[in-house]
């Protein structure tokens, strides 16, 4: 099994940029969307058939780490 780090890519020319899984044009964004919707790992792996358990894993891992950064991301009270 390949490193997560090394499951998720960016290219300028792929995606403009985002985050996908690599060897796919599946963001690490529509996963995370899916996911959010309440889908289940094997309705996105149904949908997309390039993708894989270990991709969906890999996405989970880099949107943690992303938000491990020191940043503060004020939350709009209105929005929930």
């Amino acid at each position: 099994m390949q490193s997560v780090t090394k499951l998720v890519v960016s290219n300028p020319t792929v995606m403009m940029g985002k985050p996908v899984i690599a060897g796919t044009r599946i963001t690490v964004e529509l996963v995370l969307d899916k996911l959010a919707a309440g889908e289940t790992v094997e309705q996105i792996l149904d949908a997309h058939p390039r993708l894989t358990r270990e991709g969906i894993q890999a996405a989970l891992a880099f949107a943690s780490e992303a938000l491990r950064a020191d940043i503060v991301y004020p939350i709009d009270e209105a929005v929930q």
